[in-house]
């Protein structure tokens, strides 16, 4: 039975006695219930360990698209949730605690936005899809930092084209590909807070180290890069390259998948302008932790609900996201 006071705090709060092994009993409730855990790079390392996939915004996306568990939990943030259930309508979503937003969607709010759009008629939207369902239903195709360049590319050079939210990956694309996308004022309050100054700082201390840097980041940041892409890019390229030391600019749960994967190699998150802080952190992907999943599998609450006119709209947006990335083989 769900609680009051759980609903108004977001999340299960039933104590867990010290004597339950965490990562058994999620597993075995897992089992039980025939449910599927997925995890964003930028959650906590145990909840990442327990998963049964662990992507970026695309893999999760695509993951969720195919899977035949009856249950969806989704260790990450509300909008991923909102996502997993417009693409399975039919599934039960959780996430383990509601107040798990994000900086990036909040900046977008949906009134706005389509007054935006009416400004500009004649314009294709595409929206990232870090944005509320209600965002995607305003929208007619959605990109990840993973395939936006591949996607705004697949159109004719002429479109006339609308980018949101994020405000520097639509800038980033405008720059590499030379369109002149309308771009929506918003950003991620963890990609603006890199500090130029204290990352040439390291690279003086660190002058092998290679700069690794995600597209939501600031021009200025994204300059020093040796390599800009998405987690998962990002991650393919630390595999793969020589080099033995990385500088990394993103939220730094993605360092735990690529010390992980690379052990021998040395991997530095990069600082933000506040210099009392060692890495950047998105504090809403940090909510969520083994006893919440715990709680949220035993509970199958929170769940994720998204009013079917709104669902209906914004499948289209991301159906011709997934589209589009099969066909390009992205």
């Amino acid at each position: 039975m769900v609680k009051k006071e759980w609903i108004e705090k977001g999340f299960a709060d039933e104590p867990i006695a010290d004597t339950i092994n965490l990562k058994e009993a999620i597993r075995q409730l897992a089992k039980e219930k025939n449910a599927i855990i997925m995890a964003h790079y930028y959650t906590e390392p145990d909840v990442q360990d327990i998963a049964d996939f662990v992507g970026d915004s695309l893999a999760l996306a695509q993951y969720a698209a195919k899977t035949d568990a009856s249950i969806i939990v989704m260790c990450g943030v509300h909008f991923m949730g909102e996502t997993n259930k417009i693409l399975c309508p039919d599934k039960t979503v959780l996430v383990p605690d509601l107040n798990a937003s994000c900086s990036l969607a909040e900046s977008c709010p949906a009134d706005a936005f389509e007054q935006f759009v009416k400004a500009h008629p004649g314009h294709t939207v595409i929206s990232y899809v870090n944005t509320t369902a209600a965002i995607k239903a305003l929208t007619d195709v959605v990109v990840t930092s993973g395939n936006a360049r591949q996607i705004v590319e697949s159109m004719p050079k002429d479109e006339k084209i609308i980018f949101g939210p994020d405000q520097n990956l639509g800038g980033y694309i405008n720059s590499i590909t030379g369109r002149e996308m309308v771009l929506w004022n918003g950003a991620c309050h963890v990609h603006e807070k890199f500090s130029v100054e204290r990352i040439i700082a390291l690279k003086k201390q660190y002058p092998e180290a290679k700069i690794l840097v995600h597209p939501e980041c600031k021009g200025p940041v994204v300059k020093l890069a040796d390599k800009v892409g998405s987690t998962a890019a990002l991650l393919k390229f630390a595999i793969a390259d020589a080099t033995d030391t990385f500088i990394v600019a993103t939220e730094s749960g993605i360092l735990h998948k690529m010390q992980q994967a690379c052990p021998q190699k040395t991997f530095i998150p990069a600082p933000p302008d506040d210099s009392t802080c060692a890495c950047n952190e998105c504090n809403y992907m940090k909510l969520i932790n083994l006893r919440k999943l715990y709680n949220c599998l035993k509970y199958e609450w929170p769940q994720i609900e998204v009013e079917e006119k709104v669902a209906q709209q914004a499948v289209k947006s991301i159906n011709r996201m997934l589209e589009i990335s099969e066909r390009l083989g992205i």
